[in-house]
């Protein structure tokens, strides 16, 4: 794992607000890495790959939170 993956455990002491905007900050990342790799510019492909799991791991634990807050 790379040493910028989000930890599960600093997500879930976010709140749903915060955790939102992170989803957004990290897509529009996801986003310039995808322009970069198709202008073969990307300098760590698995950077994307990175990304797209912290980008899985954000939404995941919204969706718990908002199921545990009803």
């Amino acid at each position: 794992q790379g040493v910028s993956a989000m930890k599960a455990k600093e997500i879930r002491s976010m709140t749903e607000s915060e955790i939102e905007s992170k989803i957004t900050e990290f897509q529009d990342k996801l986003f310039k890495q995808k322009v970069q790799k198709a202008l073969g510019q990307a300098e760590n492909p698995h950077k994307l790959k990175q990304t797209k799991r912290d980008i899985a791991r954000l939404i995941t634990i919204l969706a718990e939170k908002r199921s545990q807050n009803g």
